[in-house]
């Protein structure tokens, strides 16, 4: 996986900056209560081991989530992997959640219960 560091500031301010539809952000977010860092990060990256959060893991989920969309978005009529729903939610609940965690290290009074993290936007 080519998955390169950032700032954590960057990476969050292009976390910001990505559009998806209402219906797919909606199941993400509430798919976020059943997220499981350690069995599901590992699975959705398709790892041996669990990776440290940070800014590279979100960096490499951000780029996965790209990848994913494009197949969304690409032509009936064009050839490749078929698109698949579910394995996109799995991949935006992990990108909400790791955000959360990444933002919550940022900000210490998230920790005390404000609203932490980026938003994905529709």
């Amino acid at each position: 996986m080519s998955c390169h560091s950032d700032s954590t500031l960057a990476v969050l301010s292009d976390l910001a900056a990505i559009r998806r539809p209402r219906l797919l952000l909606r199941t993400a977010r509430h798919g976020t209560a059943d997220y499981r860092r350690e069995t599901d990060l590992r699975r959705i990256l398709r790892l041996p081991a669990t990776p440290p959060p940070g800014v590279a893991t979100l960096h490499c989920l951000i780029e996965l989530e790209a990848q994913h969309d494009a197949m969304r978005t690409r032509p009936l009529d064009e050839v490749g992997n078929p698109w698949r729903a579910a394995r996109h939610v799995e991949i935006l609940i992990a990108l909400i959640a790791e955000a959360r965690l990444m933002a919550e290290a940022v900000t210490p009074a998230a920790a005390n219960g404000a609203q932490t993290g980026p938003s994905l936007s529709v």
